[in-house]
């Protein structure tokens, strides 16, 4: 896997402005349609989902070069994005999914056609409640 290092010298950056900064540099690597396999951020005190005997400063490195990763991308000292080209790959469109929340706050990511029109409350049989595993889709 190819490696490369951007020193960001800037303002602080959140995970959208350096995962872009990230996507820029691999365009100009010959990546045409760079998408981010994996990720890490040091300063990030929450804790990412782990699997018994996963190294919390590497299973995210591993599992991006196995997933089709071939360009690991540092931004400063506190990003490092694992990325592979997606071009030629099929696109999948819109997906049938969004977001909700319950009275208590509780995020949940739901299937649309089983929720209904206008529906703006999570139910048991259309969604599933999002934690470490699952992704915030929208």
């Amino acid at each position: 896997m190819k490696n490369l290092h951007v020193d960001y010298q800037g303002d602080p950056l959140n995970f959208h402005s350096a995962s872009l900064l990230a996507k820029g540099i691999a365009r100009q690597n010959q990546m045409r349609d760079p998408t981010i396999m994996a990720w890490h951020q040091n300063s990030d005190q929450a804790t990412p989902p782990l699997y018994d005997g996963a190294d919390p400063d590497s299973w995210w490195a591993k599992y991006g070069a196995g997933n089709g990763g071939k360009l690991e991308i540092c931004v400063g000292d506190d990003f490092q994005f694992v990325m592979m080209d997606a071009r030629g790959y099929e696109t999948l469109g819109e997906m049938p999914l969004r977001n909700l929340s319950d009275a208590q706050g509780n995020q949940f990511l739901c299937y649309t056609p089983m929720l209904g029109e206008g529906a703006s409350q999570p139910t048991t049989e259309a969604c599933t409640q999002l934690d470490g595993w699952l992704a915030d889709q929208y």
